[in-house]
């Protein structure tokens, strides 16, 4: 089964170099995909320069400014459907989540024991509230507005997803092909919920795994008001779009 990690980067010149070592470190042969948004403190050059040690597992897409999250993740999944890799995940790239837990998600997605008993799933979401509230460091006002972001989105779309919001995820490839990537609207974090909503709705069987999600020691947060606006007014068109899959 092959398995990689897209990881969007802008101004992670700090960061990006330890995170390759961890992924690289796990059992089970996680490659990577580094998703740079023309990143001006170098962090495209320092992933270049680390690809020789990695030949083969550490690839890089560069792209030519600030194009958005989503758009970055909707680049790397059509990379990852191209070169056949059969689970691709999400992940930030400052610490927040736990490299570690990469090997959770994927044994709960492969219907093995991660921590969490019970078959496998489609999309298995790194959850900061699956088991209360497992956030380390982040002011309470930016605490409180995430965690009402996905109890609003519970209530308004009816999916069964305490962290709706998440930015750590294992997707199948079944999953991704299905998905019409091109009518995904949402570019800032309500593309992660139009993510998951899709895939719930389409059927697909959606599973939390409970992690702790530390807020960053090194760099620049990527969060605005403007995300959250997004994701606020994106979230109430859901509930009446009609979702269709892909033919395969």
């Amino acid at each position: 089964m092959r398995k990689l990690v897209i990881i969007p980067t802008y101004n992670e010149c700090e960061n990006i170099a330890p995170m390759i070592g961890r992924v690289f470190s796990l059992p089970g042969e996680f490659d990577i995909l580094v998703v740079d948004d023309g990143s001006p403190d170098g962090t495209a050059e320092i992933v270049r320069g680390l690809r020789g040690a990695h030949a083969g597992r550490l690839h890089l897409l560069e792209r030519s400014g600030k194009l958005g999250l989503g758009s970055a993740y909707i680049a790397g999944f059509r990379w990852a459907l191209e070169r056949d890799y059969d689970w691709v995940f999400e992940m930030d790239a400052d610490f927040s989540h736990n490299p570690d837990d990469l090997v959770r998600l994927y044994r709960t997605a492969i219907g093995g024991n991660g921590g969490d008993d019970g078959p496998g799933a489609d999309v298995v979401i790194g959850s900061r509230y699956a088991s209360g509230v497992n956030v380390v460091n982040w002011p309470l006002p930016r605490l409180l507005i995430s965690w009402c972001a996905s109890r609003y989105v519970r209530v308004v779309t009816g999916m069964p997803v305490k962290d709706a919001t998440a930015g750590f995820v294992c997707y199948s490839r079944r999953v991704l092909e299905t998905i019409d990537l091109d009518t995904v609207r949402m570019k800032g974090y309500g593309f992660q919920i139009e993510m998951k909503y899709s895939a719930w709705r389409l059927g697909f069987r959606v599973r939390e795994v409970s992690i702790v999600f530390v807020d960053r020691t090194a760099g620049t947060s990527k969060m605005s008001s403007g995300i959250f606006g997004e994701a606020l007014w994106g979230v109430l068109g859901l509930r009446f779009r009609k979702i269709e899959g892909r033919s395969r």
